[in-house]
């Protein structure tokens, strides 16, 4: 069966609520599901208990009951049977080391390709990623293996920022993403700006969000993406 996916750059906009500039594309995507699993582990200063019940909340109110995988003791057993997938932002090191230590990664893929849709968003698009080496988080704490969940072929850089603070002397985002495709030169990054998100289904990848998206390419300029382009370069 052919993967979902709901890929958002960030959960907040400036003056928003939690997701609400993103929430009738989210209602859409999960149509008449009544029920998810959430991975709240890139939280790291908002604790587990208080994220989920944000998450719960929220998702409460689109009809949709919330199974958080740190309750349980068969976070593995849960994923199996799971409707849908949520993965929150915050720490992506943090996040990805606690799915490596209670054996998510393969339960989760293995859930998505089985036709569960997932979504992400920040933290949690990165881990949909071959890899996380896209994510600006610092690495907290040290997974086995940067290696994610594969979902994609292509690298997320969630909270895309085009300038350079004033006063500051370091490297662009830019920058720092042509160092990547640099020693990684077959694989595309999509630089999403806050507001957007990656839609997935089946192959078909489409950009929603009123900012471009920022397309990377060893060997190629940067190219900018609009909303209603297609995005055929990123098909899995």
């Amino acid at each position: 069966m052919a993967k979902r996916l709901l890929l958002l750059s960030n959960s907040r906009n400036p003056g928003q609520e939690f997701l609400a500039h993103a929430e009738d594309t989210v209602r859409d995507f999960f149509g008449s599901i009544g029920s998810a699993v959430f991975a709240p582990f890139a939280g790291v200063t908002l604790p587990f208990g208080p994220y989920t019940d944000l998450v719960r909340k929220h998702f409460g109110k689109l009809g949709i009951d919330i199974t958080s995988l740190h309750e349980t003791n068969n976070p593995v057993g849960e994923v199996k049977k799971a409707e849908a997938i949520l993965v929150g932002g915050g720490n992506t090191f943090h996040l990805l080391h606690h799915l490596y230590k209670l054996e998510l990664l393969d339960a989760i893929r293995e859930r998505v390709t089985g036709g569960a849709p997932y979504m992400g968003w920040s933290a949690g698009s990165n881990v949909a990623c071959p890899t996380i080496k896209t994510t600006n988080d610092m690495p907290i704490i040290e997974p086995p293996s940067l290696d994610a969940l594969g979902l994609v072929s292509f690298q997320i850089n969630p909270h895309y920022l085009d300038a350079n603070p004033k006063d500051h002397g370091g490297e662009t985002r830019e920058q720092r993403i042509l160092e990547f495709i640099e020693v990684n030169p077959e694989t595309y990054v999509a630089g999403l700006r806050e507001g957007t998100l990656l839609r997935i289904e089946e192959t078909s990848v489409e950009l929603i969000g009123e900012r471009p998206m920022r397309v990377f390419k060893k060997g190629t300029d940067p190219r900018e993406y609009e909303a209603g382009e297609s995005l055929e370069l990123l098909r899995s």
